[in-house]
Parts: structure tokens; sequence; C-alpha cells
């Protein structure tokens, strides 16, 4: 078993004026409770959010710093954090202090009691109604896609075992999603109330293309569900196509009552066109995350990594 007991794995960007504060609030809440490391990765922030976790690590303890060369988003920087994990438990929290690290030691005694990951359900979630929208309706696409059990909220908040992170760390796809990933590994989840805090400073790095981002890494990324869902609709489709068919010939040859022009035709030449381009869409996704991955389109690019001296064995 590991010295380090808990880990705790924090994407930063754009967030130099939190983290020094973040780091002070994890300490005082965690110290107590067992030994600890923090690691902060910074994926390729503007502002001098490296500059000051390079500070850290040369004025406090049990702090790891990972540097990439360009963005690469927030499920790429937390799996590299992952990887050079040594806690028997990780935590994945964000950077804007809207996740309490006095939280985290219950999240820890929670799922000491058998469970492989438990996520921090929000009792009131302080943030904008986009990002509320999209984690609503990508919670649903999970139970669809993933069978995520009903009334687990995948929270970016929460704590891992050791083993279940060894089994993330093996994900080799260019387009990783930590919540896609644990769904795909294990179904003994569980879940705890924590308060939603505000957010210290700076405004939320939060888009709908992010959400649409997390949407496509899970619907083309750990199913064929959409690809048998097009199947299906083609069937579908095919046979109303018939059926319609039936109709216009009955229609002209027996009942002579039919309608002039072409506005039948541009009408089912409209859908059934919607529909396979939709179709060709969907396979053309695969496909191309097909492509990239066996061409192994790499997943981050570190250009630095630094430690405290007591975290640097």
């Amino acid at each position: 078993m590991s010295t380090i007991e808990i880990s705790i794995v924090i994407p930063v960007y754009n967030s130099s004026q939190i983290i020094e504060e973040l780091y002070k609030r994890i300490a005082k809440a965690v110290t107590a409770g067992c030994t600890y490391e923090i690691i902060f990765v910074n994926d390729c922030s503007t502002d001098d959010s490296w500059q000051k976790i390079s500070s850290l690590t040369e004025r406090y303890p049990s702090i790891s710093g990972i540097n990439f060369r360009k963005n690469c988003g927030q499920d790429n920087a937390l799996l590299a954090g992952l990887r050079i994990a040594k806690g028997n438990y990780c935590v994945i929290m964000d950077d804007d202090l809207q996740h309490d690290p006095e939280a985290i030691l219950k999240l820890y005694n929670e799922c000491k009691k058998g469970f492989d990951v438990c996520f921090a359900n929000f009792i009131e979630r302080k943030q904008n109604g986009v990002k509320t929208i999209g984690s609503n309706f990508n919670g649903k696409m999970a139970e669809f896609l993933l069978s995520k059990p009903k009334g687990i909220y995948l929270s970016p908040f929460k704590i891992i075992t050791r083993s279940t992170v060894m089994e993330i760390a093996k994900f080799a796809g260019p387009y990783p999603y930590i919540d896609g990933i644990i769904l795909t590994i294990t179904q003994n989840l569980t879940q705890i109330e924590v308060e939603h805090q505000p957010r210290l400073s700076g405004k939320s790095n939060y888009t709908f293309s992010r959400s649409l981002s997390v949407f496509m890494k899970l619907f083309t990324g750990f199913s064929v569900a959409p690809l048998r869902i097009a199947t299906i609709t083609g069937f579908i489709t095919t046979f109303i196509g018939f059926c319609l068919l039936l109709k216009y010939l009955y229609d002209f040859f027996i009942t002579k009552i039919y309608v002039e022009g072409w506005t039948t035709v541009v009408v089912l030449i409209i859908i059934f066109g919607g529909m396979i381009l939709t179709t060709l869409g969907i396979i053309g996704e695969y496909i191309g995350r097909m492509y990239l991955t066996l061409n192994n389109k790499p997943q981050y690019s570190i250009t630095e990594i630094v430690r405290s001296k007591s975290n640097a064995q």
C-alpha cells in the first residue's frame, strides 16, 4: 500500500489568483485526517498559473505540478494527473473552490465503506443555467448509453479507489471522458450530499461547446448504441417509405385521387435526405475517432513536471 492515503488531482486553467488559497484550504482540511498529495495539472493557461504552481512547490510540501504544451481539455488533464498519483484514494476536484475542501474527508470516509467511487451530490448547484442543463442532459444520456445508476449525479467532485484509478489509467483513446470510463469499469458507486460553494473569483470556463464536447465523447466514445439507433431508424423509415409507396400506387390506380405536382417527392427527399446525412455523420464521427486512435493522436503533451522536495521521491 502507498504511504500516501489521498491524492488530489486538480486541472488548472487561468486560475492564478485562486491556486494558493485552494492549496491552503485543502491542506487545512486534510492534514489532520491522513497523508496526502496535491497534483495541479496546468492545461496551458494563458495567465501565470504555471508560475504560481511552480512557486507553490518551492514553498509548500506535498505538491506536484504538470504543465501541458497545449490546451488538451479537462479530462485529458485529469488523466495525466491520475497517472502520476500515488494515493490509495484519488480525489478529483475543480480549481475554482466551488468544490469545498472540507468535503474531501467526507467523501473519503464514505468511499472506504467498500465503494469504488463516491460522487459529491450538490445540495444546490451554484452555477450557470447552461452548465446545469448540459449536466442533466449528459447524465440522462449516460443512463441510456452506459447504464448509469439512476439518482447518481456524475459530479466533477469525486473520490476514486486506487484499483479503479489503475483501470482508468489504461485508457488509450485520444478523447478520454473520466465519468464514461468509470461507468464502463464499475457500477459500485455511491454519493453523498455536500454544499456547492460560490466561485472565489473570475468567471467559469464552462461553455456550451464544452458541454457539446462531453456529449460527443459520451455519445460516440463508449457505446455503439448510436449506430444501432441509426440502423433501427433506417429500417423504420424504409418501412414507412414502402407503406407510402403502396398508398400512392393505390391512390393512382384505384381511387384516381392523387395530388398533382412534386410536393410529396420533395417532402420525402428532405426527410430521408436528412436522416441519411445524420446517419452518415454518426458513422463518420466513429470512423474519425478510430482514425485518430490508430494514428496514436496523443492525449496530451507534457513540457514539465515539478514537485515539492518532500514529494520528489
